[in-house]
């Protein structure tokens, strides 16, 4: 059984947000065929923004931590999060910013001439994104823009491997299209993908 590492990054406590409930549906999901869970919900924890690089090098805040150390215990993450003017949330790329500080995803040691060494090998990841576009223009029109950062930049950069996503559009459309995207979810937590 995988352990899983979920975070609903979308940067509204409030319930009634769709990713709460793809994050509640992957959840039980998951739970359901035997994997052990850790979720965050970034809406609900404390933390600001960086504005500097003596901060990033800094420990992470204690809210922060406990992320990180569900990361390291992990064997799979679970990013979901909504698209907001063309990218992530501010607040939800805070939160992958607090989780790289003080070399968690990336070990740059004291040689600038070597590569950093890729913390988060031998993990797993799934990104799930939600957005009010069909899918398939965020794909083809704007070429998954913000994804492939999330994937390439972050994610690949920092080790994980294989690096999924699952991209849900037109999210406000009906209660039965929610319903397909909330049973998708629950099959992807059931797998541990």
């Amino acid at each position: 059984m995988a352990r899983i590492c979920l975070i609903n990054a979308h940067p509204d406590p409030a319930p009634q947000r769709f990713c709460h409930g793809l994050a509640d549906a992957y959840q039980a999901g998951a739970q359901g065929a035997g994997h052990e869970v850790a979720r965050f919900d970034a809406g609900a924890l404390e933390y600001g923004f960086l504005t500097s690089a003596k901060a990033f090098a800094e420990p992470a805040p204690d809210s922060v931590r406990a992320v990180q150390e569900a990361l390291s215990a992990a064997d799979h993450l679970v990013l979901i999060y909504p698209l907001w003017l063309g990218t992530m949330p501010a607040r939800s790329k805070a939160l992958l910013e607090h989780l790289g500080r003080a070399n968690f995803f990336l070990d740059t040691g004291s040689d600038s001439t070597k590569w950093p060494a890729r913390k988060m090998g031998g993990k797993s990841a799934r990104v799930i994104v939600t957005m009010g576009m069909p899918a398939v223009a965020y794909r083809v029109f704007f070429r998954s823009h913000s994804l492939k950062a999330v994937e390439t930049s972050i994610l690949g950069l920092t080790g994980f491997k294989p690096v999924r996503s699952t991209v849900f559009g037109m999210v406000e459309s009906s209660a039965q299209r929610r319903a397909g995207m909330l049973e998708d979810a629950r099959k992807l937590g059931e797998k541990a993908q």
